[in-house]
């Protein structure tokens, strides 16, 4: 039997814990490695750059279970492009640029708050000058007087 990298060897090279490195073999994302005669798993190389790509696709924020469909099309691809990566990154930047949106719009109420020296939530939301979007909310509350 050829010489191959053991579980640890694969992990460290990947930056992974051993856990990692079986529970993605559990889920499919890697091929089960060879044994050796004496039991243990032999990875070939190819099994660092697989959980670098996997590791990789999951800081661009990409799931475990969309990771798991992309290498599943790229297996099939036979040396083609494999389309489902444009549109799946298409989606995710749609979903990040939502996202961005909308931590944008916390983060201006967040810091007209701190602005308006808002302390207490309750008294804040009743008072005219609240930036803190759910004022209306507050409407029947209202009191009028200085900000917070």
């Amino acid at each position: 039997m050829s010489a191959g990298l053991r579980s640890g060897q694969v992990a460290e090279a990947a930056g992974v814990n051993i856990q990692t490195l079986r529970y993605y073999e559990r889920r499919g994302l890697l091929a089960e490695p060879q044994r050796s005669n004496g039991g243990h798993r032999l990875y070939g190389e190819d099994a660092v750059t697989a959980l670098r790509v996997i590791k990789a696709a999951q800081r661009l924020g990409f799931t475990l279970e969309e990771v798991a469909e992309l290498l599943e099309t790229g297996r099939h691809r036979h040396g083609r492009p494999v389309p489902g990566l444009q549109e799946r990154a298409q989606a995710k930047l749609a979903d990040v640029d939502a996202k961005i949106a909308d931590l944008t719009t916390i983060r201006t109420a967040l810091t007209a708050a701190v602005k308006a020296g808002c302390d207490d939530l309750t008294v804040c939301a009743s008072s005219p000058c609240c930036p803190i979007p759910f004022t209306d909310l507050a409407e029947e509350n209202r009191h009028v007087g200085p900000c917070c």
